[in-house]
């Protein structure tokens, strides 16, 4: 079995995102595709004492309706402060922040790339280090892909020799699994339910954020609350 999983690179993602990569033998940053505004591609929500906050990336996006994910510029050089500056505020209580201000004051201060998609890998990556995930990145971008989604997408797991195909739910309104059966990859949707709770700074318990938050308030624990401790 060779799993391969495929999605667009998000900022500071949530934990499932990582959980998703960590299931993957090959993980693909799906970075040739059309960049969509207010979306997870330059955002994410953290914790505060007044409720959830959008950390937002600004990208170049005037007169740029078609850009794809690996075009799209940062439009504020000192974003990275600006970021740093709001998490460093409203986690420095936090039980284990002190242990992780360090890597992460090195990662947003010394992150200088004009590409979005550059900036979301180091964090990914950095993210997956500290948490132990060892699962191979790649770009999308490295291959040559037909144009219909559900084929791009098949493309991507023969040329890797991917047997197994696994996807968000959401995917379930347009995949077309006929095509991979046909081909010979099993398709699987993530499952996203049942994640425990753990310790936040502020009530309510909220799954959907950053999971900075989740680092910050349980440390080296963080990957207790990650499906992949199950396994």
């Amino acid at each position: 079995m060779k799993r391969i999983v495929i999605t667009q690179s998000n900022y500071i993602p949530w934990k499932g995102y990582f959980d998703a990569i960590a299931l993957a033998d090959e993980f693909v940053i799906y970075d040739d595709m059309q960049f969509t505004r207010r979306d997870w591609r330059n955002r994410n929500i953290i914790k505060t004492p007044n409720g959830n906050k959008w950390l937002t990336i600004p990208v170049e996006v005037k007169g740029k309706y078609f850009q794809k994910i690996n075009e799209a510029k940062i439009s504020d050089k000192d974003w990275n402060k600006n970021h740093w500056n709001i998490i460093k505020n409203n986690y420095s209580k936090s039980q284990n922040f002190a242990d992780y201000k360090d890597l992460f004051e090195e990662l947003y201060l010394n992150c200088n790339s004009i590409y979005l998609t550059e900036i979301n890998y180091r964090f990914i990556v950095a993210i997956c280090e500290l948490l132990q995930i060892k699962s191979n990145i790649r770009f999308s971008s490295e291959f040559e892909l037909k144009e219909e989604r559900s084929e791009r997408l098949l493309d991507i797991c023969l040329n890797l020799e991917g047997t197994d195909y696994y996807s968000g739910p959401a995917a379930k309104a347009y995949m077309n699994e006929q095509v991979f059966t046909e081909a010979g990859v099993k398709v699987h949707y993530f499952d996203y339910s049942n994640y425990p709770e753990y310790k936040q700074l502020h009530d309510p318990f909220e799954h959907y954020v950053s999971i900075l938050d989740l680092i910050f308030c349980e440390g080296k624990s963080a990957v207790k609350f990650l499906k992949i401790a199950e396994k």
